[in-house]
């Protein structure tokens, strides 16, 4: 019996059924998978139990996998796997006042994952290793979606603008104490294109998130301002699918055309491990 697939959301994210991706995929099951992922940006796996090596294994099909940001004091390190937690080495329930907690609330803004590097990822997967019985959802945005029900006009105005992303930018707006040289050094700002053409379907998608900082050649305020109208937008309801974490859930997504949020949850009751793979982009989104 084949996988099945059903959509989630109404105008994009699906589930697929039907597969345990601690097995080897498959060719044609694989491609089935990647498919649905072109089609639906964002894919909802239940029930896999996984170790970090078999999600390594599954997410390498897609592509080769981005090292996490060695000077991140608190999710990096330079592994392929960032695990995004509030419990600490001994098993305890990290306070949510810590600066590492107030730190990772930067996650519960709209971004898509490496936007902030010279080359962005391409797609994320994300295991809920443990996750609270109420609260912590994570919200996705279709910007493809929210880029084509943009009028003509608007459409031809966005189309040659560059925006600087910048992390240090996005991480000020929640911790800037916590932001450290080291860190400035290791992610300078970079240009990317506000408006990309997925190379697999030909379909456009706005390139945006908390850090994208402003446009490049424009006043500072005025950019700002195009991007925050820009992220209104694509943050409509019609827009978003929120995913419900059940345990053992496998998300994946694609950063090109997704933004994404964490949601808050009741951290002094309720532990939540998440472990999450990064897929590396092909290459720039703007050219020297």
């Amino acid at each position: 019996m084949g996988i099945i697939i059903n959509k989630l959301g109404s105008c994009f994210a699906a589930e697929v059924l039907g597969i345990d991706l601690r097995k080897p995929l498959e060719e044609d099951t694989f491609k089935q998978i990647q498919d649905a992922f072109y089609e639906y940006s964002v894919l909802v796996f239940r029930d896999q139990d996984l170790n970090d090596e078999q999600q390594i294994a599954f997410s390498r099909r897609f592509g080769p996998l981005e090292s996490s940001v060695k000077s991140n004091p608190y999710s990096g390190g330079g592994g392929q796997v960032i695990v995004l937690s509030n419990v600490n080495e001994k098993g305890e329930i990290i306070p949510p006042n810590s600066d590492q907690m107030i730190y990772l609330s930067g996650n519960m803004l709209w971004h898509s994952d490496s936007s902030f590097k010279r080359i962005p990822a391409k797609a994320s997967i994300l295991s809920g290793r443990e996750v609270p019985p109420e609260g912590g959802e994570t919200e996705y945005a279709s910007t493809r979606a929210a880029y084509e029900a943009l009028p003509d006009e608007k459409k031809a105005m966005l189309e040659d603008l560059i925006a600087t992303h910048d992390y240090s930018y996005s991480r000020g707006q929640v911790a800037p104490h916590l932001i450290t040289q080291a860190l400035r050094d290791e992610l300078p700002p970079v240009p990317q294109i506000l408006v990309r053409t997925l190379p697999e379907t030909g379909k456009k998608a706005l390139f945006i998130g908390s850090h994208a900082s402003h446009i490049v050649g424009w006043p500072i305020e005025k950019g700002r301002a195009l991007l925050k109208e820009l992220l209104e937008w694509s943050t409509q309801p019609q827009f978003v699918y929120t995913h419900t974490w059940r345990p053992k859930d496998l998300v994946m997504w694609d950063n090109r055309c997704c933004l994404h949020r964490g949601r808050p949850w009741d951290g002094r009751k309720y532990r939540r491990i998440m472990h999450r793979t990064t897929i590396a982009g092909d290459g720039p989104t703007v050219r020297p």
